[in-house]
């Protein structure tokens, strides 16, 4: 299984790879403020990077439940100039952009971006252009609603069933329009249109979301659901469970995980890996 972001391809058959998130929002749901300036936000992509992170993930706009829409001068000028230092900073490090603008996916990879990361699902054909004329690698992402609704009793008849079935059309779809079927990941939207029920229904058959032998990236990091099984309001209490979930989920066959915590989910990462490939 291979995944190709412009020059960069990761071969995911045997390693998998961590993507470490960057938040320039001043209201995302884990660190919203904390990094929304050019200079905290490269230290964090210093730290995550010394951890050990494959991939950076900027994002400008919060998809917490309920976030309120930002415009695309007000997204762009918060990514941009963080995109275009990172990318400055380690030319070798694969930057993706967590956008559903095509405007800014178009701006960030003119800056060295590698990815296109779409909460959205490329539901917006001018995203989809966007992908095709770039090359960059994408991440088709499966969310119920928009962020400022989707929590509001989401409903399936079968999660699992209805999330592969996504991810199948949205392939025909992006290939169809010119993207390179090695380009593209599927992220199943833990925590996007979901209750507890659903999001535990994915988890526990996440291998069957795997398509066309493309990657699933896994977003699960220090999110509610996790809290509301542990009894806990403490974010930093739900580090350990997305640490478990990394684990469980490598075992099934899912080699990109985008998370806050590097370091202790790529080692839960390699020691899995290193008990799958025991002889």
């Amino acid at each position: 299984m291979k995944w190709s972001c412009l020059d960069i391809t990761f071969d995911l058959s045997r390693f998998g790879e961590i993507m470490g998130i960057v938040n320039v929002t001043p209201d995302s749901f884990s660190d919203g403020g904390r990094f929304n300036t050019v200079k905290s936000a490269v230290e964090r992509a210093d730290q995550l990077i010394s951890e050990g992170a494959a991939i950076i993930d900027i994002g400008g706009e919060s998809t917490r439940p309920g976030a309120a829409d930002v415009s695309v001068d007000e997204e762009r000028d918060r990514v941009i100039p963080v995109v275009r230092e990172i990318c400055k900073k380690h030319p070798s490090i694969c930057v993706s952009v967590d956008t559903t603008k095509a405007e800014v996916a178009l701006a960030a990879v003119e800056e060295g971006a590698r990815i296109i990361n779409d909460v959205s699902g490329f539901r917006d054909p001018s995203m989809i252009a966007a992908a095709a004329s770039t090359n960059a690698g994408v991440v088709a992402m499966h969310m119920q609603g928009t962020p400022r609704t989707m929590q509001k009793n989401p409903a399936y008849s079968d999660v699992v069933a209805e999330v592969r079935e996504f991810f199948e059309n949205k392939f025909e779809e992006l290939v169809s329009a010119g993207v390179s079927a090695e380009a593209i990941a599927f992220d199943p939207g833990i925590g996007f249109g979901k209750s507890q029920s659903h999001n535990l229904s994915l988890l526990r058959d996440i291998e069957s979301l795997i398509v066309q032998d493309r990657p699933i990236l896994l977003g699960v990091s220090r999110k509610s659901f996790l809290g509301r099984i542990l009894e806990s309001d403490s974010i930093e209490d739900r580090s350990w469970p997305t640490v478990a979930i990394t684990s469980f989920a490598r075992e099934k066959g899912v080699p990109l995980h985008r998370v806050h915590e590097v370091q202790k989910n790529l080692e839960a990462l390699r020691m899995t890996e290193a008990i799958l490939d025991a002889n």
